[in-house]
């Protein structure tokens, strides 16, 4: 949905190479604590895979080693206080490496994201910068950034095998995920169950199967549009490789308004307890959906997905009873 707050974020192309080289030094500093963590989790039933993560945070900290070389040469020891949370054009990570069973499907996602994210960073800070050392240094550590992107395919071969990693290590499949799955699961989400409410009181309120299902109409269509325009809205894809924000945009305002109308078309019955039994046993399917698609994807555990989807709109659900016969 909109936001009435103003973004306090700055806009990339804002910054000045002394703030771009302070962002690419936290980033690294981020990627490499990520990427050790990884290597302790995975150690005792991936040994093979913490070793290659062990490598890439020690990569990791020599990129930023040499960024902060720079840095201090050219802008002396203080270093400006900005993190990714701080510009627009970055999304904030799902935390993976917190999760308590952590599968190496989720982390050739992340990694494969991670990567993307830091190549294209490096590379428009590159355009953007007029000193001919700090270009060079961002260009050479764009292309060591790409080559990493290839780790998210070597992660454990001799575990997974060629059939374990066939679509999934995918760079089309992780490009699906992030263009369409990501906003089309959130505008699924939202339009399932943001609309639970309106949709149900006024049918609560009203008993009018036809006024219910205008009420749900609008709802689903206005909650799509806003949802679409917000996705576009929030980042344009080229720091973080999120593919077209117009395909992205379509995507969460499609499945939004799919989301929507799922339980508000069968108020085109005119008896009311009829459509009104059919709309919950749509809400049912939805909300099972999406916890499909959050375990499918997402490597949310079935159950967990499950126990958020149902809870939240069990809640939604309850609000708008309520306040449909009050």
């Amino acid at each position: 949905m909109f936001s009435l707050l103003p973004d306090a974020r700055r806009s990339f192309s804002s910054l000045s190479e002394r703030e771009i080289l302070a962002l690419a030094i936290a980033a690294e500093e981020e990627d490499g604590s990520i990427y050790s963590e990884f290597a302790t989790r995975l150690a005792p039933t991936y040994p093979g895979s913490a070793a290659l993560f062990e490598g890439m945070a020690a990569e990791e900290d020599e990129h930023r080693r040499r960024l902060l070389d720079l840095y201090v040469e050219r802008f002396g020891k203080r270093l400006v206080p900005i993190r990714r949370e701080h510009v627009r054009g970055f999304i904030n990570r799902k935390p993976i490496w917190l999760l308590k069973n952590l599968t190496l499907e989720a982390v050739r996602q992340q990694v494969w994201e991670m990567e993307e994210g830091a190549y294209r960073f490096y590379m428009e800070a590159a355009k953007q910068v007029s000193d001919a050392g700090t270009r060079k240094l961002l260009g050479d550590l764009a292309a060591q950034e790409r080559r990493h992107a290839d780790a998210a395919d070597r992660i454990d071969e001799a575990v997974l095998g060629a059939e374990g990693r066939d679509v999934e290590k995918s760079e089309n499949h992780r490009q699906f995920v992030l263009t369409y799955v990501q906003p089309g699961l959130a505008g699924l989400m939202d339009g399932s169950v943001s609309t639970l409410a309106p949709v149900f009181a006024a049918a609560f309120a009203t008993g009018d199967t036809h006024q219910t299902f205008l009420v749900g109409l609008a709802a689903a269509i206005g909650a799509g549009i806003s949802m679409g325009f917000t996705e576009a809205a929030s980042d344009d894809g080229k720091l973080t490789g999120r593919g077209s924000p117009v395909k992205r945009g379509l995507a969460a305002g499609i499945m939004t308004a799919v989301g929507g109308l799922g339980h508000a078309l069968p108020y085109l019955i005119h008896d009311f307890f009829t459509a009104t039994a059919l709309a919950i046993a749509i809400v049912l399917i939805e909300l099972w959906a999406i916890a499909f698609i959050q375990n499918r994807y997402m490597q949310t555990p079935f159950w967990r997905a499950v126990m958020q989807v149902v809870l939240g709109g069990s809640l939604v659900f309850a609000a708008g009873i309520l306040i449909g016969n009050a």
